[in-house]
């Protein structure tokens, strides 16, 4: 974890990165008929609505520790874009997902960049 105190621009990125989360794991809860219009069809959606959840709980987790200035989780910052970067590569890769998802990927990978540049100039 690193103080978020002591990087004002990492904690804009923790907090940018926990607002997006809340609001693309809330869609498939609030509206899961637009969530599939823009993603493409969903054999289980009992999954998509469990990840989207789990995308809430790691948001609001990064928002709050943004605004409290307390230590920013980089660990699970970099494992979760990592997970849904992967994710969204191979799946549409293998074709079973949208290529919608690679703007998904995109913003994972922009995500893991910023971080690595903003830790690696302020360690």
């Amino acid at each position: 974890m690193v103080e978020s105190g002591n990087n004002r621009a990492l904690t804009n990125v923790f907090l940018f990165q926990g607002a997006y989360f809340v609001i693309t794991g809330v869609w498939p809860l609030l509206g899961m008929d637009s969530f599939i219009a823009a993603t493409g069809p969903k054999q289980d959606t009992w999954l998509v609505e469990m990840v989207g959840l789990l995308s809430v709980s790691i948001g609001i987790t990064f928002i709050v520790a943004s605004l409290r200035k307390q230590k920013l989780p980089l660990v699970l910052g970099y494992s979760v874009a990592l997970s849904f970067l992967f994710m969204d590569l191979i799946y549409v890769i293998k074709d079973v997902i949208s290529p919608v998802y690679l703007l998904d990927g995109a913003i994972q990978f922009i995500f893991i960049s910023v971080v690595t540049f903003l830790v690696i100039k302020n360690p």
